[in-house]
């Protein structure tokens, strides 16, 4: 099985999707199913969102990745988080997944929140991109970044400045915040090269499907919204069916903008949906 840095240096274009552990173990088998048809589209890795696990019930990035990995054998990129850990947990985790031959890890401060408390160990992603490549270099770390800049940043200037640290850290790659405009995502890129970022960068893109993910996932990105993108939504958010053909139809284009512009990657937010991912990866496997 390849490495996600040896499979950037082999292809042109790197095709990956991200999944999330459920929050009820009795859901992990219907997951396993969406992650065996998934396989069948053949993603160069796929990404595992943080879940604890544990007596919070649910399923625990550990238990995907294992999944994927030596079941599926598909490369598995794990997230892990700033906000609720220590040193001492975070050691733990690595070994766990070291354990189960998870190799790549993705480095995330995470979102605040009332449930996870700051971490006096590790105050920003590259803090803990530091201490993984210190601990337990038998890892590769992967980092996040803001093609419109983070929300907390000064500016997007300011922003890219910031991801020399993470390069510095040893981050070998950097995964993007979803969009929907293209246009921002060659200006971060052309940005970052300017700023000394060497890293390949995967585009992150979300199909949007259905109307819950306008009133949730569109709002709470900050992501722009092109008038493409607005007109899509105002002609088809009250048909169902139109809204689903539409959106897969969006991110399509989308995507093939983005690998005909030469994306080094390109990264699907599929939620869980693998009926999403196939019909999205139809529409592109022909530049794949």
């Amino acid at each position: 099985m390849s490495t996600i840095t040896e499979t950037f240096a082999a292809k042109r274009c790197v095709f990956s999707i991200e999944c999330f552990p459920p929050k009820q173990t009795t859901n992990f088998d219907r997951m396993k199913a969406g992650l065996q048809q998934l396989a069948a589209l053949r993603p160069d890795f796929v990404s595992v969102t943080y879940g604890a696990g544990g007596s919070a019930g649910g399923v625990s990035t550990v238990e995907v990745a294992d999944y994927l990995q030596n079941t599926l054998g598909i490369t598995a990129l794990a997230h892990i988080l700033c906000m609720g850990s220590d040193k001492p947990s975070m050691a733990a985790l690595l070994a766990a997944l070291s354990a189960i031959g998870v190799r790549d890890v993705l480095t995330l401060r995470g979102d605040r929140t009332p449930y996870r408390a700051e971490s006096a160990d590790f105050p920003h992603a590259s803090d803990l991109a530091a201490f993984v490549r210190e601990t337990a270099p038998q890892f590769t770390t992967h980092g996040a970044c803001y093609p419109e800049g983070h929300p907390e940043a000064a500016n997007l200037r300011t922003d890219v400045e910031n991801l020399r640290h993470k390069q510095a850290a040893g981050v070998s790659h950097l995964l993007t915040q979803l969009f929907f405009d293209n246009i921002c995502y060659y200006r971060f890129l052309n940005l970052a090269r300017r700023a000394g970022i060497t890293l390949p960068v995967s585009a992150g893109v979300m199909p949007i499907v259905r109307r819950s993910q306008i009133e949730r996932t569109v709002a709470l990105s900050s992501a722009s919204l092109p008038a493409a993108f607005t007109h899509m939504v105002s002609r088809w958010q009250d048909d169902p069916d139109g809204l689903y053909k539409a959106g897969i139809e969006y991110a399509v284009t989308q995507l093939r903008d983005l690998i005909e512009g030469g994306a080094d990657g390109i990264h699907l937010y599929a939620m869980n949906d693998a009926a999403v991912a196939a019909a999205v990866y139809d529409g592109i496997k022909d530049l794949l």
